[in-house]
Parts: structure tokens; sequence; C-alpha cells
């Protein structure tokens, strides 16, 4: 029973799967997946698994898979449109113990619009630009690399998030 105890330390911290995986001190070449950048706290798409990957970094866990684009690619869309750095985000959530925490930072510092928060999403969901053909071809190799390469369902980048971590 004590180790269950500890587990559920960590529970508001990081979420169960999360908690279960660091409790478990898994291999850095194994990866913890994020949540999907179709969650939502605060009416923001992606900030769930930004946080996550803030969390993973704080924790030495973060996988190399996410570190070149840690704070930039998606990343840098939400701290964009929400008008924060990088560096303001992992302050902030390495001075919190919940996402709760972070929740109440965010409505009391981040004063967008639903339409604004909105537009943010319709952004990341029309990534690839039709016009980008090297964003086009990145998304079509990372289809291939997903072993899913007729899959016609997987037409954006935040398809093929979740496609790599096993939710589609």
């Amino acid at each position: 029973m004590p180790r269950q105890r500890q587990i559920s330390n960590f529970i508001p911290f990081f979420g169960i799967e999360i908690a279960h995986r660091l409790f478990n001190d898994l291999r850095m070449s194994e990866r913890i997946f994020p949540r999907s950048p179709r969650e939502t706290m605060d009416g923001w798409h992606y900030l769930p698994r930004y946080i996550d990957k803030i969390r993973l970094h704080l924790a030495g866990k973060l996988h190399s898979d996410y570190a070149d684009n840690f704070g930039k690619a998606f990343d840098g869309l939400w701290l964009k449109a929400a008008g924060v750095t990088h560096e303001q985000m992992i302050d902030i959530v390495k001075n919190s113990v919940c996402d709760g925490q972070v929740y109440d930072w965010i409505r009391a510092n981040v004063k967008k619009s639903q339409s604004e928060k909105d537009a943010h999403w319709k952004e990341m969901l029309s990534r690839p630009k039709p016009d980008d053909a090297e964003a086009v071809a990145r998304l079509k190799l990372r289809k291939e690399q997903c072993g899913a390469p007729n899959r016609d369902d997987v037409k954006t980048f935040v398809d093929v998030i979740d496609l790599d971590e096993k939710r589609i």
C-alpha cells in the first residue's frame, strides 16, 4: 500500500498515466506521450499537451522525439497566440503543483477571446498548408514512419501526432 500512496501523490501533478510511468522510472529511450493536441484547457486546444511536455522536460523525461521542437513548432504557435514566452510557461509549470494552478494563471494573465482561441486551433488544423510543398512532403513521410502511408483520414500534423501516439 505505501507504493500506491506514492504514485497517488504524483497524479494531480502529472495525471495517472504519466505519474505511473515516471514512478516506474522508464528508460529515456521509452516515450511517455503527452496528451493529445485536441485536449483543451480554458478553451485552448493544445495547452494540456504543452504543459505535459514541460513537466516531462522538468523531470528529465522528455523523449528526444519531442526535444527538437520543444518551445517551437506547435508549442510556438500556442505561445504566439497566447502572447507568453516559453520561459514564462516553464516557470509557471515549474512552480505549480497541478494543472489547476496553471489554469488559474492562464485565466488571470492570458486575456484572449474564444474567437482568438478558435482561430489558433483552426491554424493548427490547417497544417500543412496545401501550398507548402516541403510540409506536405513531411506529412507524407511522417505517415510512412507511422506505418500508415495510405490513411486518407490522416490529413494534418495534429492527426499524425495522434496516429504516432496510438490514439487513432
